[in-house]
């Protein structure tokens, strides 16, 4: 490891390439993990953040943001492994440990979602643990479809209640998301019990802004995760009759065939309904 002190965001890659050149890697490796390395710092900008002050959250939410983009599993494990190098470069190879990434699925391939019964079983047992802050996180995952890296990103501001109109605000998406009454009440519940002078919405025990590793951690309790929880609300619009397009809107997909997988368990439950009718 080269002693990085007081080097300064504009250099840092350059000495990165130097080490690895002095360990003998090849011109066209050292070459993709810059490339990777320039991409990942013109992400970090947008956050005031530079490489040498990369935390765990920041390489999960970057691989987050991959996933949001489309990119393929292949992409991103290439893109995680140039960020293993540089940590063990700063010296800090324990924030690329536990880094969640799934797999982009196969467009024929039906996301997976909770049953109705599954779903009243989480919600029943979040409530009856008492936390008014995961009571806030689970329903706003379930009933906004918003991805966890949208979650943890959400400030106190982003949440509007005026009169009948409830909104939720997410930034890096520009989309605006209606909120149901039974999320707005478990909202206004956890915001009436915190100390609103703060930026961050939802926080951790410490008061730090809550990372999606700890998101994860909390719903591992119920057997569900994030992407779940996800799926459920854009497989219940489907199956409410909502159109492609309006599903597509309000999970923030942009590609539409993305959403369009979720008809494909509505035609199934169709199909099975015919059969179980007429056979």
């Amino acid at each position: 490891m080269i002693n990085i002190k007081n080097t300064g965001a504009e250099n840092i890659i350059d000495k990165f390439s130097k080490w690895q050149k002095e360990l003998g890697k090849a011109d066209g490796t050292v070459k993709t993990y810059v490339g990777v390395l320039e991409k990942f710092q013109s992400w970090l900008t947008t956050k005031d953040i530079t490489l040498d002050q990369i935390s765990k959250n920041d390489v999960q939410l970057y691989m987050d943001y991959l996933e949001e983009q489309q990119k393929n599993a292949g992409t991103i494990e290439k893109y995680l492994a140039a960020i293993s190098v540089f940590s063990r470069f700063l010296g800090r190879s324990q924030i690329i440990l536990d880094i969640q990434r799934k797999e982009k699925m196969k467009e024929s391939e039906i996301p997976n979602s909770l049953e109705e019964s599954e779903e009243k079983q989480l919600l029943l047992e979040v409530k009856a643990d008492g936390s008014l802050r995961n009571i806030a996180i689970v329903y706003t995952l379930l009933y906004t479809g918003i991805r966890i890296s949208e979650l943890c990103a959400l400030n106190l501001d982003d949440i509007r209640m005026i009169d009948k109109k409830r909104t939720l605000l997410v930034k890096n998406n520009e989309r605006v998301i209606p909120l149901s009454k039974e999320v707005s009440e478990h909202l206004k519940n956890y915001i009436d019990s915190i100390n609103t002078n703060r930026e961050a919405l939802f926080v951790s025990s410490v008061n730090k802004r809550i990372s999606t590793r700890a998101v994860q951690y909390m719903l591992q309790k119920y057997d569900v995760n994030p992407h779940k929880l996800r799926h459920t609300f854009c497989q219940k619009l489907i199956n409410k009759g909502i159109d492609i397009h309006t599903v597509a809107k309000l999970a923030g997909h942009r590609d539409v065939n993305v959403t369009k997988r979720y008809a494909s368990e509505l035609e199934l439950n169709l199909e099975n309904a015919i059969d179980q009718a007429f056979s």
